[in-house]
């Protein structure tokens, strides 16, 4: 892991950069805060730019964890109780600010139009009558490990979590495929298209809002219509790809299968999926902390906790990163749009 903790000068030049944005933009969902934000994210503090580019260029470690942006708890409100509420306090505009000008050191934040009402910066808050989902709203059932969206071809290449919120100081949990066991990593079998992953529940609500945009309802309902075919047909994978000895996983711990009869298949995954959970490590993010998963090597979770709904509940903010917008232009509406419908 490496670990980036901000000085006081860095700081105060953050959240000075952070200050100078919130005046001019009412958030991180204005597309002219979006198509600003790669520009202004050169003006952070050199250091930290350099540090997230090693961890973006060189693969330096699986995870990038920032640590010390201030975040005031009084200031921020209450913990929402549904991500459909959108608090919008200066301190929340100013933290997503600052989590999403870092974001864009490492790739362009997107949005699913069938996730979250298409919001580009989600919500994670435990909701009442999802205790036992797996799903991030839930509480009282671990979440288990998964790659982000480990379903869809176009999944991010990172995965952004910010921390607002953690009284209780809930672990995520998270594993790397460096640590699997060589023996189990080195199976052929893993690298043929031999296994399929569904969509996890996130996504198969749908949506008929969007931000900054009105989806045509023809989109929405082909959008619909692809993460059900996915659902019901997935395509056959590969869970290791990429270079033989170093490879990149794809994984979800509960919606992973093979095809009935295929025991070679399912003994790998069983295999694989023995040395990930021993390999599995705990991190409890303090308010402040901005946390970014290398989506292509590390699959992440978290563990249960008691969901108290009083406005104190854990709260984390989440962005999906990609390293090449280029590769949805076909489920996006326009060039710069950062929605996939």
């Amino acid at each position: 892991m490496d670990v980036v903790e901000l000085d006081e000068g860095e700081r105060s030049a953050a959240t000075a950069l952070v200050a100078e944005l919130a005046g001019r933009h009412g958030g991180v969902e204005d597309p002219a805060f979006q198509d600003s934000a790669d520009t202004c994210a050169q003006e952070l503090p050199r250091t930290l730019r350099a540090r997230l580019n090693r961890f973006r260029m060189h693969e330096s470690a699986c995870i990038c964890l920032v640590r010390n942006y201030p975040v005031d708890d009084a200031a921020l409100g209450p913990t929402p109780q549904h991500w459909r509420e959108r608090p919008s306090t200066p301190a929340t505009v100013a933290s997503d600010i600052f989590f999403f000008l870092c974001a864009s050191l490492l790739g362009s934040p997107i949005a699913w139009s069938t996730k979250q009402a298409g919001h580009i910066m989600h919500t994670i808050a435990p909701i009442p009558g999802h205790e036992t989902e797996q799903l991030a709203s839930g509480s009282e059932a671990p979440l288990t490990w998964h790659t982000e969206d480990a379903f869809h071809p176009l999944r991010a290449d990172y995965l952004g979590l910010m921390c607002l919120r953690n009284p209780d100081r809930t672990e995520t949990t998270f594993a790397c495929v460096h640590d699997v066991d060589p023996d189990v990593r080195g199976n052929p079998v893993l690298f043929e298209p031999r296994f399929r992953i569904v969509p996890d529940g996130s996504h198969l609500c749908g949506t008929s809002e969007a931000p900054n945009m009105e989806i045509p309802a023809e989109l929405r309902e082909r959008a619909r219509q692809r993460i059900a075919r996915m659902l019901q047909e997935p395509e056959p994978i590969p869970l290791l790809f990429g270079e033989l000895a170093s490879p990149y996983m794809r994984l979800d711990q509960h919606y992973t299968s093979t095809a009935d009869g295929d025991r070679d298949a399912a003994d790998a995954l069983a295999a694989l999926r023995a040395s990930v959970g021993a390999g599995l490590k705990r991190l409890a993010l303090a308010p402040g902390d901005l946390c970014f998963i290398d989506n292509y090597k590390v699959v992440h979770g978290r563990s249960a906790f008691r969901a108290r709904y009083d406005g104190t509940d854990r709260w984390l903010r989440r962005l999906n990163i990609t390293r090449d917008l280029r590769k949805s232009r076909d489920l996006r509406l326009a060039p710069g749009s950062r929605l996939i419908v």
